[in-house]
């Protein structure tokens, strides 16, 4: 029998439809209906009911569901095993992410690619989180980390929280809050602001809290939010996910009334990751791990 109808199984029984097992395994609908028509034959069993509601499984198909599990974990066993064997990866994983989360979670892992998976090929796309979540649910991306939005995921996605930041500012040592330890929202809003440009989650955090604050500068990435401060432009706004990639002369100071910053790894739901994306997930944690151990709060990852 072969491993592929059981994964066509699983994702038939999983997602509720043909249709949804299709997309999620990157083959057609009548592809699909044809190899399990093909398994049913080869096992002389009808697996599944079929309706304009979706599928379900008949007591036969309910039965298989543990042992057809067992078999495809077995085969993702073997290829892992052959894979890591050679220390060989294949395949192209595409990335997305803000601007923030590509410079301090994703840079660090394209070195770890270059360097431990050289046969992996991969592309990182940069842009808001909502774009990028659009690019993940249409299939243009393997996954994504953004700052985590207020809104619930779009359907299809899932949002796994993977490091929590504390949220703060940004000021020069001569500036009148250097000195303290921490500042709240209403006194920031009696300065010049430095921010994260619109449709970002920081820019919405300031409007929802600060609606008239003066907005000096609305920046592409967290580097010329620091950059802008450090020329006296006002007071940056950002959430601090590595205290050691800050500009030289400026102090942070937590905002004490202000939520912490959540980062999200994101993916379609509906979707069985290809192993070179697997890899790429357990260097994005692994790099996560590494940013909350620096921050001192641990692994906050759901």
């Amino acid at each position: 029998m072969r491993v592929e109808r059981a994964r066509y199984f699983l994702a038939a029984v999983r997602t509720g439809s043909l249709r949804s097992a299709a997309a999620a395994c990157g083959v057609s609908q009548p592809t699909i209906g044809q190899q399990l028509t093909l398994l049913e034959e080869e096992l002389d069993a009808v697996l599944l009911i079929r309706s304009r509601q979706g599928v379900r499984t008949t007591p036969a198909g309910e039965a298989l569901v543990g042992p057809l599990s067992r078999l495809v974990a077995a085969e993702d066993t073997v290829r892992e095993a052959a894979l890591a064997s050679n220390g060989t990866y294949q395949g192209r994983v595409a990335v997305g992410g803000g601007s923030v989360t590509v410079e301090t979670v994703v840079a660090p892992v394209v070195g770890r690619l270059l360097t431990d998976h050289p046969g992996l090929r991969f592309s990182v796309r940069e842009g808001s989180s909502a774009d990028i979540e659009r690019a993940v649910a249409a299939g243009d991306l393997d996954l994504a980390v953004v700052t985590t939005p207020s809104r619930p995921a779009p359907r299809g996605l899932v949002r796994r929280r993977i490091l929590v930041a504390p949220l703060g500012v940004h000021t020069r040592f001569d500036h009148p809050l250097a000195g303290r330890r921490d500042v709240t929202w209403d006194e920031l809003g009696r300065w010049p602001i430095v921010t994260m440009r619109p449709g970002t989650v920081l820019h919405q955090r300031l409007r929802e809290r600060l609606p008239d604050a003066e907005a000096t500068v609305e920046a592409m990435s967290a580097r010329t939010v620091q950059t802008m401060v450090a020329q006296g432009a006002g007071v940056g706004l950002l959430a601090r996910f590595d205290p050691r990639q800050t500009v030289a002369g400026l102090a942070w100071l937590p905002l004490a009334d202000a939520d912490p910053v959540e980062v999200s790894l994101v993916q379609r739901a509906d979707s069985r990751p290809s192993r070179s994306a697997v890899v790429v997930r357990r260097l994005i944690r692994a790099r996560a791990d590494e940013l909350a151990d620096r921050l001192g709060s641990g692994r906050r990852d759901q």
